[in-house]
């Protein structure tokens, strides 16, 4: 039986605790921010060409590195000559950040569907296994869920998604991940939904089977109550909340 009492019990920090104390998100700081206030952290995950797996959100450097490089396309030597702007940091590896929290809190993972997604995932899944703690994968992609199904399926596994308003994928598969028609396959333990789309017929009719539903992000106090009140539990971000 997997016990996921701590995902709706616990309060926890989107990236790290970012967005404040000037801190930047997925780095070391931001990490044991979250650590000395008891927040469970959830991280990103991408893998390098080399296979490992760092702890980073974007599939490129651009954004927090200033350099326009896919991580896909770099090994974990070339990756370590870049520092995170604002701060003295490389990117880490999921492992170093394993060592780092080592069971302080629980962790929320996800893994982004970029790269060698079947290696991604059993990278993740074989580092885990040295990690008997409270722990949670999640992805938007449902194939990477049902891997962990038929590869893992002690891990607890979660399915995001919202309602891309934004994306430039297809209408059918939007529409497909939208209402999460691949649940049926996958069998998430848990539904991770974009808070701005929510409530919404698809969530809810998950929620009446008992399905497990947090919410991403809440980025103020009234939002998180709201969430908390209404569904599970919710990912927040940019502010200290009030317990």
């Amino acid at each position: 039986m997997k016990n996921m009492t701590w995902l709706k019990e616990t309060y926890i920090t989107h990236r790290g605790l970012h967005g404040v104390y000037q801190l930047v998100e997925n780095t070391k700081a931001s990490f044991l921010a979250a650590i000395s206030r008891g927040y469970g952290i959830e991280l990103d995950t991408n893998i390098l060409k080399d296979g490992t797996v760092v702890v980073f959100h974007d599939k490129n450097l651009k954004r927090l590195c200033g350099v326009d490089l896919a991580l896909k396309d770099l090994t974990i030597d070339e990756i370590k000559s870049y520092k995170i702007m604002g701060t003295d940091e490389q990117i880490t590896t999921l492992e170093e950040i394993l060592k780092l929290v080592n069971g302080k809190v629980p962790l929320l993972i996800e893994i982004k569907p970029f790269g060698n997604k079947k290696r991604h995932a059993k990278t993740v899944s074989e580092l885990l296994k040295n990690y008997p703690y409270e722990v949670a994968i999640q992805s938007y992609d449902p194939s990477i869920v049902r891997w962990f199904k038929k590869n893992d399926p002690q891990q607890i596994r979660g399915q995001i998604s919202e309602y891309f308003r934004d994306s430039t994928m297809n209408k059918p598969t939007i529409w497909a991940l939208k209402k999460m028609i691949f649940n049926r396959f996958t069998q998430p333990d848990f539904i991770n939904y974009r808070l701005e789309d929510l409530p919404n017929p698809y969530v809810q009719k998950a929620k009446n089977r008992g399905v497990l539903i947090l919410a991403y992000a809440a980025r103020n106090q009234k939002a998180l109550d709201y969430a908390r009140k209404a569904f599970d539990n919710a990912v927040f971000e940019n502010f200290i909340p009030k317990k």
